[in-house]
């Protein structure tokens, strides 16, 4: 971005970086891919689900968290392959740490939908 932008112009250049970052991560990682797939079926099963707004919040969110944290890895790995092709051990721990990220956010949106479904049908 230019030095200059600010305002509305520096809200748009973003979001055309924003879209971009969107665009790769879909056409070049097939986890986000795989979870993406998942959140457009969890969305409206959300809206069924939940019963109330904190509730929709919980577990749409929860799906928004996993595709977050997967870009965050994603952008990670990238620049981790971006240095080089050779193992090194600090190279292998950030994709090790990002990875436990992407499972902890995976934990996170599976507990909450299990917690919330197992309330509205059992409890």
């Amino acid at each position: 971005m230019k030095p200059g932008h600010t305002g509305w112009r520096h809200l748009i250049h973003s979001t055309r970086y924003s879209i971009k970052g969107l665009r790769a991560a879909f056409h070049n990682e097939a986890a986000f891919r795989q979870e993406l797939g998942l959140c457009l079926v969890l969305v409206p099963l959300a809206l069924w689900l939940g019963q109330t707004p904190v509730e929709w919040i919980l577990l749409i969110g929860s799906c928004l968290l996993v595709l977050i944290v997967e870009l965050i890895n994603s952008a990670i790995e990238s620049v981790v392959d971006r240095i080089g092709v050779e193992r090194h051990e600090l190279s292998g721990r950030a994709k090790d740490i990002g990875s436990a990220a992407v499972m902890l956010a995976l934990m996170i949106a599976g507990l909450t939908w299990g917690l919330l479904t197992w309330q509205r049908f059992v409890g």
